[in-house]
């Protein structure tokens, strides 16, 4: 039976418990902050960045990692799992360079390499799912290419929305005008925002009030799932896992929780959404 590891990106967003569990490889992006280049929660965590960006006068810029790093990761695997498939799940290519620079890494490597690289068309837990999904799905041997076809189910069940606390990063990105920022910041808009099937993140739709864009979130869920009662829900929080489980408690009053998972929603895509933003996935249990 062919062995398979799997590797992702710091953009998942994994809580570093599953990724250790499950023996995910994880590759940092970069942050470069005013001077300072650091590595994606290795040189910072998710709360050390949220700090940094409420008094960042500029906004943090990202980088993907180099074809180099993808190539010393994957002859690590070589060297500690002879013989293994390697199965590369990665953000977007719609939102990020990252899986182009993992498609350079495979054609710098040797054509005997059993190497496959998926571009998951999403972003944070999004994904991160996915990729745990796949790590489970290859500790029961199952093969790659059965694992890529079950991960490209499950992502198409499931749901995923963002509610933004501010508008100010959307603008600072060049995602909308500061005349619609300050207009929006007064009139107190919280955006709800979601992933298209290219990978790009969109407006779902702008409510009045938090409270109110949270009742939205969860009619938006109850529209997207139908009949279905019993969920799997992850929740990413931006270093505040206290909102995380508020948002927990008003969802368990409409569907049945099954798996739970609370993590940070990171400083790549925290840079684009700012403080205060909640993740939600969801996906049939």
């Amino acid at each position: 039976m062919t062995h398979t590891v799997i590797v992702t990106d710091s953009t998942a967003d994994i809580p570093e418990e599953l990724a250790k569990k499950h023996g995910i490889h994880v590759i940092p992006l970069r942050l470069q902050i005013g001077e300072e280049s650091l590595l994606d929660g290795v040189e910072i965590s998710a709360k050390e960045f949220y700090d940094r960006l409420d008094k960042a006068t500029e906004l943090p810029t990202t980088s993907q990692p180099s074809p180099a790093d993808y190539v010393r990761v994957y002859e690590q695997i070589q060297q500690e799992h002879p013989g293994a498939s390697i199965l590369s799940i990665h953000i977007s290519s719609g939102l990020s360079g990252t899986y182009q620079s993992a498609l350079i890494a495979k054609s710098m490597m040797e054509e005997n390499l059993d190497l496959t690289v998926v571009d998951s068309l999403s972003a944070s837990y999004g994904f991160g799912l996915l990729v745990v999904q796949a790590a489970r799905l290859a500790s029961e041997g199952m093969a790659v290419e059965d694992i890529v076809v079950a991960v490209e189910q499950l992502r198409k069940e499931r749901k995923l929305y963002f509610l933004v606390d501010t508008l100010e990063y959307l603008q600072k990105g060049g995602r909308i005008g500061k005349a619609a920022a300050l207009f929006g910041t007064l009139l107190n808009i919280k955006p709800i925002l979601s992933i298209d099937p290219e990978g790009i993140i969109y407006a779902v739709e702008k409510v009045r009030g938090r409270n109110k864009a949270v009742a939205r979130m969860i009619e938006l869920f109850q529209q997207d799932l139908g009949n279905i009662e019993k969920i799997n829900v992850a929740v990413g929080h931006t270093a505040n896992p206290a909102s995380a489980e508020s948002f927990l408690a008003e969802l368990s009053g409409h569907f049945k929780l099954e798996e739970v998972v609370l993590t940070n929603v990171g400083p790549v895509v925290g840079t684009h959404v700012g403080r205060g933003t909640i993740a939600v996935f969801i996906w049939p249990a």
